[in-house]
C-alpha cells in the first residue's frame, strides 16, 4: 500500500500588502484638492455643512450643561467622520469616472452595500460613546466625585497639578488606543461598502487587515489626518469647510491606492 506524500501548501503572496511608500498618502493628498479644485462649490458646500452641524452639536453641549464631555466628543468625531463624509466618496468616484456632481447628490448617496453602511455607520457611533464614556470614568477615577470645574479652569487643573498630568496621560493612552482602532476598521470600511456589495463586518475587517499590512503609509495618513483635524478645532472647528472635504477626497484615492 501507497501512502501519498502530504504537500504543505505553498506560500501565497500577501494580496493585503500593496508596497505602498510612505510618501504615497501626499499624493492622496495632492489628488483630494485636485477633486476641490476642479469643481470647489459641492466640496465646499457640503464642509460648511459639516462645520454648520459641529457647531450646532458644541452648542447643545453648553446649552444642557454637558461641557464636560466636549473633549471626549471633539475626538469621537474623528471616529464617525469617515461615515460623514460618504458623499465626498461619492463625489471622487464620480470624478475618476469623468462625471460632474453636485450637492445634491453629494448628500443622498447610494451605496452599493445598500443598508449595510447604516448598520457601520451604528457600529461606529457606539464605538465613539463607549469612548465618551470612558473619558468620563477616567476623570473619575482620578478626580472622583469632584464636579467639572469648567472650560476656564480645565487646562490649569489638567497641566499644573501631579493628578491632572497623570489623568492626562493615562487619557491620552486610552484615547490613543481607541483612534487607532477605530481609524482601522473605518479608514477603507464606508468607501469599500460605497464602492462594492459588501457586508459591515467584513468591510470593517478588510480595512483593518489593509491597515496592518501597509503601516508605514497608513500612519503616515493617519498623522495627516490628525494634524489637520487639530488645526481646524485651533480655528473653532471652521478650518472643517476645507479640511473636512480635502481629508474625504484624499481618503478615497487612499481607498484607490490600497484596497479597491
Amino acid at each position: 500500500m501507497i501512502i501519498p506524500a502530504v504537500v504543505p501548501p505553498l506560500p501565497r503572496e500577501n494580496k493585503w500588502s500593496r508596497g505602498l511608500p510612505a510618501s504615497a498618502a501626499f499624493d492622496w493628498l495632492r489628488a483630494g484638492w485636485q477633486d476641490i479644485v476642479d469643481n470647489p462649490m459641492p466640496s465646499l458646500s457640503y464642509g460648511l455643512l459639516v462645520f454648520l452641524v459641529s457647531l450646532a452639536v458644541v452648542a447643545c453641549f453648553f446649552s444642557f450643561g454637558w461641557d464636560y464631555i466636549l473633549f471626549p466628543a471633539l475626538a469621537g468625531f474623528m471616529v464617525v467622520g469617515p461615515l460623514f463624509a460618504i458623499g465626498l466618496y461619492e463625489k471622487s468616484r464620480r470624478h475618476a469616472l469623468g462625471e460632474r456632481i453636485g450637492l445634491g447628490r453629494m448628500l443622498f448617496v447610494k451605496p452599493a452595500s445598500g443598508g449595510q453602511v447604516l448598520f457601520t455607520g451604528v457600529l461606529l457611533c457606539l464605538l465613539m460613546l463607549v469612548w465618551m464614556r470612558a473619558a468620563v470614568l477616567i476623570y473619575a477615577l482620578f478626580f472622583g466625585l469632584r464636579p467639572f470645574p469648567g472650560l476656564d479652569h480645565i487646562v490649569g487643573m489638567l497641566f499644573t497639578t501631579p493628578v491632572g498630568l497623570a489623568m492626562l496621560f493615562v487619557g491620552s493612552a486610552v484615547g490613543g488606543l481607541f483612534a487607532a482602532f477605530s481609524f482601522a476598521i473605518s479608514v477603507f470600511a464606508i468607501p469599500m461598502q460605497l464602492d462594492k456589495r459588501v457586508d459591515a463586518l467584513t468591510a470593517m475587517g478588510s480595512s483593518t487587515a489593509l491597515v496592518w499590512n501597509n503601516l508605514p503609509v497608513m500612519l503616515t495618513w493617519g498623522a495627516i489626518v490628525l494634524g489637520l483635524f487639530l488645526l481646524s478645532l485651533a480655528t473653532g472647528l471652521l478650518g472643517l469647510i476645507v479640511v473636512f472635504p480635502l481629508l474625504g477626497h484624499g481618503t478615497w484615492y487612499a481607498y484607490r491606492a490600497i484596497a479597491a
